[in-house]
């Protein structure tokens, strides 16, 4: 992994070289001569090293000279230092294999040049392998004038993105049919916003191979902290894939092992005390997040997928949003029922109303603006809101809604929807260490540290054992921002991603277990109901 440190630089150890090498099938066994390879980023040779004796073995035992594999290899660096010590550490390996200095010294020099990766015309020859450890820099770090050029080459470095993802995009470009790329570097992209546009060119149009996590092992010869994966991708449909996780304790030779595994055996899963892996019959689509989460886990996910509708299922009338967002709750939040006219005033949910597991309002009404069609009210037909707000009127001309739209300065950033008012819904706290749903009758309003969930189909009090079950968590979990002391966030876009079977399929036994466990607050029972209602034997680690 590179940091913004002397250009990005850290480089990888040997075994981890020469395991990317294998996975990706960069062996003397194949004649290498005859294929082309290249190095992005070679800093002072670590992959160089290990690159160039698989190619000097391969021209041995398939009887080329030397200066046959002169196209087999290119390696780029913006440096001219790090051209420097490649070329003398590759020279000076070819001349202990046995080659002539002269025929070394020319190949070396045809092999590693000085450029820029990312800006220079990869067009005219499809390579058959890309490996490396890319730069690890991030934009703002980069010179105004390069970032530019950076963007225009690489249209998926979107937002405050890494360099690598540039790296990941025109290697990837590069690609014969059926080429592959076997990068070690750090994997926030699959799990952050940036990331989306690299993620969604990925799987439209490769696949996905080999993911191998490594967030605690000892891969580099500096001491990083920058959560580094193997990632293996091909030029070719997405097919069966392999995700790994590894301990702190994984070696050379757990690395070996793991890749005898992915080669040999037909066994679905390998389980050791330093790593484990298993087979997916797919990668996950598209721009969305990819999930973080034990291989085993990763494979119940994935079976579920394919098995199960998402929650939000807007043809059943199954919706997930956020309650209202203010702008200025000092002013929109009161208790003060005699405040406004009392039909400005909307009883209001919060947070703190659903800590029991039970919907307890504690008093608070949302100052309301709006009318049922979505227009802001005539102020003079409401002489105390007129005074109420009037009176705070200042400070809600500051905000950017009201600077935007001078004329309309009392409203609230989101608009209320009545419709939502009359409807009974499951309301889930954002931030929470496991998923907490609470039903809520008709009649209250969401705040917006709420989400909610309003259903035609579903019974929410089964809805709500299933989605509080340890199932329903797991989907978060992988999918969600982890923060401090193992709190979750729980936002639409990850509740989104929960899959759940048809109210329908139920049994009514098992919606009978479902609610029960809901209304008694029991998460071991929703989740034994809720792994029958999935067909699940257990719920993997």
């Amino acid at each position: 992994m590179r940091e913004a440190i002397t250009h990005g630089e850290v480089f990888t150890k040997g075994w981890v070289v020469e395991l990317i090498l294998d996975l990706v099938g960069y062996t003397p066994e194949r004649d290498l001569a005859t294929l082309r390879s290249v190095e992005p980023a070679c800093g002072s040779g670590a992959f160089l090293g290990p690159i160039a004796r698989r190619l000097s073995e391969s021209c041995r035992l398939h009887g080329r000279d030397l200066a046959e594999a002169r196209q087999a290899l290119q390696a780029f660096d913006l440096l001219e230092p790090n051209i420097t010590a490649s070329r003398a550490l590759v020279q000076a390996q070819l001349l202990a294999q046995g080659w002539d200095s002269t025929t070394a010294e020319d190949t070396v020099r045809s092999w590693i040049v000085q450029g820029d990766y990312l800006l220079l015309d990869h067009r005219s020859q499809a390579v058959d392998f890309v490996v490396g450890n890319p730069p690890y820099i991030r934009l703002e770090d980069v010179p105004r004038e390069r970032t530019a050029l950076y963007r225009a080459a690489c249209p998926t470095m979107g937002g405050r993105a890494d360099i690598y993802v540039g790296f990941y995009e025109v290697a990837l470009r590069s690609l014969k049919p059926g080429g592959q790329l076997g990068f070690i570097c750090a994997d926030r992209w699959m799990h952050n916003q940036y990331g989306a546009r690299l993620r969604e060119f990925i799987t439209s149009s490769f696949s996905v191979d080999f993911v191998l996590a490594m967030h605690d092992v000892d891969a580099f010869e500096e001491q990083v902290t920058a959560y580094p994966a193997i990632t293996v991708i091909s030029h070719r449909e997405q097919a069966g894939a392999v995700a790994a996780d590894t301990k702190g304790t994984f070696t050379e030779s757990d690395a070996r092992e793991l890749h005898r595994w992915s080669l040999e055996s037909d066994q679905p899963v390998i389980d050791k005390p330093s790593f484990q892996a298993v087979r997916l019959p797919h990668w996950f689509d598209g721009a969305e997040l990819w999930p973080t989460a034990s291989p085993a886990r990763l494979a119940m996910l994935e079976d579920l997928s394919d098995r199960f509708g998402v929650l939000e299922n807007r043809e059943a009338g199954t919706r997930v949003g956020i309650g209202i967002a203010t702008g200025a709750d000092k002013v929109f939040i009161t208790t003060n029922r005699a405040l406004v006219e009392a039909d400005r005033l909307l009883p209001l949910a919060m947070v703190r109303d659903t800590g029991t597991g039970k919907h307890q309002w504690q008093g608070n009404y949302l100052v309301n603006p709006w009318t049922p069609a979505g227009d802001l009210v005539d102020l003079d037909r409401y002489p105390r809101l007129r005074r109420h707000l009037g009176a705070n009127s200042a400070a809600l001309r500051k905000r950017y809604v009201a600077v935007k739209q001078p004329e309309r300065w009392y409203k609230t950033i989101d608009k209320v929807d009545h419709s939502l008012l009359n409807r009974p819904k499951l309301l889930l706290p954002d931030m929470k260490t496991t998923i907490h749903p609470v039903l809520a009758e008709e009649g209250y309003y969401p705040h917006h540290n709420l989400y909610y969930i309003v259903s035609d189909t579903w019974d929410l009090s089964v809805l709500g054992g299933l989605l509080m079950s340890k199932v329903a968590q797991a989907f978060v979990q992988a999918y969600s921002v982890k923060m401090r002391g193992g709190t979750l966030r729980f936002q639409a876009q990850y509740l989104r991603k929960i899959r759940v079977p048809e109210p329908s399929h139920l049994s009514e036994r098992i919606q009978s277990q479902l609610a029960e466990a809901f209304r008694d607050r029991d998460v071991e029972a929703a989740t034994d109901a809720a792994l029958v209602a999935y067909g699940l034997d257990y719920l993997p680690d």
